[in-house]
């Protein structure tokens, strides 16, 4: 029955549920922010695996370079552009440093796929 008092109550509960948007969106952010650590903190605890200890004595950097968001998706991937091609110049900045070494070409490797990434970014950004 629609007008039973059972679907007032359920009606009127229903309507007193308003979202908070501001409240929300401030816990989610908290929440994000804590998404960015936790991502970042598997990437530096991956290096970390039992019998690992050489590389335990090495303390990685933990500072994080400036991070953007916009709304725009032209503006949005020519930021990554410009800061996967600022990553892949500080890894080949690298290279100078390591010698002949074989454990280099790993490095080598790594600067390859960003330049890959950055090409396609490149070929994928929209533009007249």
């Amino acid at each position: 029955m629609p007008g039973s008092l059972r679907a007032r109550l359920y009606n009127s509960a229903v309507a007193e549920e308003h979202m908070d948007v501001a409240a929300v969106l401030a816990k989610l952010n908290t929440a994000l922010r804590l998404q960015y650590r936790s991502a970042l903190q598997y990437t530096l605890t991956s290096d970390a695996p039992a019998g690992r200890e050489d590389r335990l004595a090495r303390r990685p950097s933990t500072a994080v370079a400036e991070l953007d968001w916009t709304g725009d998706p032209a503006k949005a991937v020519q930021w990554l552009i410009e800061t996967e091609s600022e990553a892949v110049a500080a890894l080949k900045d690298v290279i100078s440093d390591t010698g002949q070494e074989g454990r280099s070409e790993a490095l080598e490797h790594l600067i390859m796929r960003k330049q890959h990434q950055v090409d396609f970014l490149i070929r994928a950004r929209r533009e007249p």
